[in-house]
């Protein structure tokens, strides 16, 4: 497994990455975010890669809509989608992470059958270029994000992943665990983001591992399904106060380094 982080296109998050240890940088481009502008940085990106000897490890997008009112593919949000898979491509990316919205009205049955057709057409385009697809398990505009969806989407896309984050899980009143020893082999991606509950109520998101889910089992449960891909820490504002928020960041990367068994 490979430690990385979520971070900003900017240099700086490559010489953080490097003082901190990790192997690489996730990037997220999400609703709001200019794929084109982003597209238009991957030569720099490149060049930052190569300079700190920094890898990216994951591409997102969440928060958009894919599919219409009718249970249509948006075709701009297809586009859009096509054009970070050739940037992931390009920059030796091996994961793409992307939902889909649940539409209103419409059935159980046709929301899955639009999201599979949705996911079909991505996996096709992806084919031969070293990217993976998966979903993500966030509940932003995205349904695909349970195992009641995933045997259904996921049972009929075998090269479709998941990217998991136990904190959606535990928010939500999941067994993350479990969820991981059941689906993990099906994980491409991890997100390490720290949950606190207090009496089942979400109360704060503090740094991973200042946080209540048992990460040293999760990560034997990971272990235990053969998962050897990126582990990717998601900083959050949380009630750390702001002078301690990269401590906080530091103390993630630390403990995960231990945890990976990591000099």
């Amino acid at each position: 497994m490979k430690l990385g982080i979520i971070g900003a296109v900017a240099e700086e998050s490559f010489i953080q990455a490097q003082r901190r240890q990790l192997s690489f940088l996730e990037f997220c481009v999400n609703e709001g975010d200019d794929v084109e502008a982003f597209c238009a940085q991957l030569d720099q990106i490149a060049d930052w890669q190569a300079k700190y000897g920094i890898a990216v490890g994951s591409i997102g997008r969440w928060k958009s809509e894919r599919i219409d009112a009718n249970g249509a593919i948006i075709p701009e949000e297809r586009e859009r989608c096509f054009k970070l898979i050739d940037a992931s491509a390009k920059l030796g990316c091996p994961s793409f992470v992307v939902g889909c919205n649940e539409v209103e009205g419409r059935s159980f049955y046709e929301n899955c059958t639009s999201a599979i057709r949705f996911f079909e057409e991505l996996l096709t385009y992806a084919k031969g270029k070293g990217v993976q697809v998966s979903t993500y398990n966030c509940r932003k505009v995205n349904f695909v994000n349970t195992p009641d969806v995933w045997k259904i989407v996921h049972g009929h896309l075998p090269e479709l992943g998941i990217k998991f984050d136990p904190s959606h899980a535990r928010f939500f009143g999941g067994d993350y665990l479990q969820e991981a020893l059941d689906w993990g082999h099906r994980f491409y991606h991890v997100h390490l983001k720290g949950s606190l509950l207090v009496n089942g109520v979400k109360v704060d998101e503090p740094p991973a591992g200042l946080d209540q889910t048992d990460w040293p089992s999760f990560i034997a449960v990971l272990r235990s399904v053969g998962y050897g891909a990126g582990l990717s820490i998601e900083p959050r504002k949380s009630a750390l106060p702001d002078e301690l928020a990269a401590a906080g960041i530091d103390y993630s990367a630390n403990y995960f380094r231990s945890l990976l068994l990591e000099t």
